[in-house]
């Protein structure tokens, strides 16, 4: 039986609402949940900021959203006179619209099928009025509904993909490279999160799922692999809602290869 899952997609790209001004959008994959992809969607965000551009965050994992919680921003968003909303902004400016702004109790569930996901998706893009050099999207893992919606409908720039060291990691993560490339998305950077710890006393690197080969950065031809540690800092900022406080040199590279692949655009 042919498998149509791998013929080449066909988009049909959505425009964002009136009065927006969307330059560049980078969606931030994974495959596998937990694996530190809110923190690369916040901190993208947080360093591109600090280099002067307008940034925004959609946050497009509708059931669990984290991005209000990292930069400890509440709704309700509001409306103009002709229904379109507005993103609420961080302390630094960075706006940001996601499914727990619009809920009067953020821990209350939403208890939605896909296409009632997908469709909150289409307005967080179509009904909002952005304006950002960089819209960041922070997709829900795998690669079902969201994803799709997201890649077939929003023209995007390029994607950034987000690992751990595990292989079973690798494994469920090298579909949505694949996915990339099935629906013609630049990969330009591959994160591996909690890639290793540094000893407190002695300084050296522990490598505590062992040394991975970059195999998944070369067989899809990403540029930029970088590996981040296990830092209590990261989680202690997040915690406190305070992502845009945090001072690593994490993702810094990631961030030279956005500006550099999209300044012409």
């Amino acid at each position: 039986m042919e498998n149509n899952d791998n013929k080449k997609a066909v988009h049909s790209f959505i425009s964002s609402a009136p009065r927006s001004r969307i330059k560049n959008v980078i969606a931030v994959i994974s495959g596998k949940g937990g694996v530190g992809k809110s923190f690369t969607s916040s901190y993208l965000a947080v360093l591109l900021k600090r280099k002067g551009f307008k940034v925004g965050i959609l946050d497009a994992d509708i059931t669990g959203p984290s991005i209000p919680f990292a930069f400890s921003v509440n709704g309700p968003v509001y409306s103009d006179s002709d229904r379109y909303f507005y993103p609420i902004k961080s302390k630094t400016g960075i706006e940001i619209m996601s499914s727990n702004l619009l809920l009067n109790n953020p821990n209350d569930p939403l208890v939605w099928r896909g296409p009632m996901i997908s469709t909150l998706i289409e307005q967080f893009y179509t009904e909002v009025i952005w304006d950002v050099d960089y819209l960041i999207i922070d997709l829900a893992p795998g690669t079902s509904d969201i994803s799709l919606t997201v890649f077939q409908k929003i023209k995007l720039s390029l994607a950034v993909l987000v690992s751990t060291p595990q292989e079973l990691v690798n494994m469920v993560v090298e579909k949505s490279a694949k996915m990339c490339s099935l629906l013609d998305v630049p990969l330009i950077s591959l994160i591996e999160n909690m890639s290793y710890v540094i000893c407190p006393d002695c300084k050296r690197r522990i490598d505590i799922y062992g040394k991975r080969e970059d195999d998944l950065a070369k067989k899809f031809n990403i540029p930029n692999l970088e590996e981040i540690p296990f830092d209590n800092d990261i989680a202690t900022y997040i915690d406190n809602g305070r992502i845009e406080d945090l001072q690593k040199d994490y993702l810094k590279n990631t961030v030279e290869t956005i500006i550099s692949s999209t300044k012409d655009e």
